[in-house]
């Protein structure tokens, strides 16, 4: 038994050494945007269902916070400021599943067919979404969820997602170079990861988990390998169910997709499976806060009708294009830490993280993590918005 545990804990670490430099690399561009584009200005500009308004809510998404809590409070805020419902689920949507860490993450444990699926498809069901709200969002669905939006039920990573420290005085170059930008590109850099480390655990120990413990025999059955016609529609169907019930969102979905890949699911199962970070049971119960229980559902419908769709259509579309990758094995999981690249690049950005630390816990950094927590409404929340732009 001990053993077993070992080798689960021994393939968790092999895998999170895998993936540790191009997460800091994502979380510290991912930084660099968000110190720059003010929060306030995204929801002045997403006032509206117009086609222009939801590209702009795609494009300012992808440039955000990657944590599906994070995400889910800022859509929130960014609807009582002004948003439409539309173009903040857009924007949501878009900030988990179009972002730099999950894609370099992807590209470095599946390759690019991945990456380039995932983005192909989080565009598409950007669209899908557009669509289904357009023919099926009613008015009074959305009066409703803004009523209850408006009485600032607590869910999670509230103070993140009322917290704006972009610096927008100066050039461009001046705002980025300065020190403040440095200080603003700390705590964004930081607060990412506190808000994503449990969920990257906790995806790692599972995946860990799977790939140690469970037979590539049980997946193949599971995911119809031996049916490639049954497989191509059941991998997209079961992907975002999967998810679901991992209780794992962001970034910590890849690790996972990596096993059920090597157990046999189809290429568009893992696409939808990855696409489902954002409606895992607990965002569902925060959505049931936000929003009231009729849209938390609304919610849950189209996006499993989008996400699936989306899984389905991509994988065929990289099948007929002959883009889909060969099912060789994944060996992030067997290969033990060596004097690679990997590991130069793991400690040039852990000396880099450390750098940022510094700058993170002499600047107020420390105050800061205790605000992500604090209700929208309270002055802890509040606060950090005006203080996070006056660290030097």
């Amino acid at each position: 038994m001990t053993g077993a545990i070992w080798h689960a804990l021994s393939v968790s670490f092999d895998m999170f050494w895998e993936i540790l430099w191009p997460l800091a690399l994502g979380f510290l561009l991912s930084a660099i945007v968000q110190s720059i584009v003010s929060r306030n200005a995204v929801a002045s500009a997403l006032g509206s269902d117009s086609p222009k308004s939801l590209a702009i809510a795609c494009g300012l998404g992808a440039a955000s916070s990657s944590c599906s809590y994070a995400a889910v409070a800022i859509a929130r805020s960014l609807f009582r400021k002004g948003a439409s419902f539309s173009a903040a689920m857009i924007f949501e949507f878009a900030s988990t599943n179009l972002v730099f860490e999950l894609g370099l993450i992807l590209l470095i444990l599946l390759g690019w067919q991945f990456l380039a699926a995932e983005f192909a498809g989080g565009l598409l069901m950007v669209v899908l979404l557009a669509i289904l709200f357009r023919l099926t969002l009613s008015r009074r669905l959305v009066d409703r969820a803004r009523r209850q939006a408006e009485r600032g039920i607590a869910g999670r990573m509230e103070g993140h997602g009322e917290m704006d420290m972009s610096i927008t005085d100066g050039s461009f170059l001046r705002r980025l170079l300065s020190g403040r930008a440095l200080t603003s590109i700390s705590h964004y850099f930081w607060m990412d990861i506190v808000s994503v480390w449990t969920d990257i655990g906790l995806g790692l120990l599972i995946a860990g988990a799977l790939a140690a413990w469970v037979p590539d025999s049980f997946w193949q059955g599971f995911f119809f390998t031996q049916h490639p016609v049954v497989a191509q529609f059941w991998g997209p169907l079961v992907g975002p169910i999967i998810s679901m019930l991992s209780f794992v969102c962001s970034v910590g979905n890849v690790p996972l997709a990596a096993v059920l890949w090597n157990g046999g699911i189809s290429f568009g199962g893992v696409i939808s499976f990855l696409f489902a970070d954002l409606i895992i049971i607990p965002i569902l119960n925060i959505y049931r806060k936000y929003y009231g229980g009729r849209m938390s559902l609304y919610l849950l419908l189209v996006s499993y009708a989008a996400m699936a769709a989306a899984g389905f259509i991509i994988g065929l579309a990289f099948q007929v294009t002959g883009l889909t990758p060969a099912h060789i094995r994944v060996t992030a999981f067997e290969s033990a830490p060596a004097l690679n690249y990997t590991t130069i690049l793991n400690l040039v950005f852990l000396a880099l993280m450390g750098l940022l630390g510094w700058r993170f816990l002499t600047t107020g950094g420390l105050d800061m993590l205790r605000m992500m927590e604090a209700p929208a409404s309270s002055p802890a929340a509040t606060g950090g918005m005006e203080t996070g732009h006056h660290h030097h």
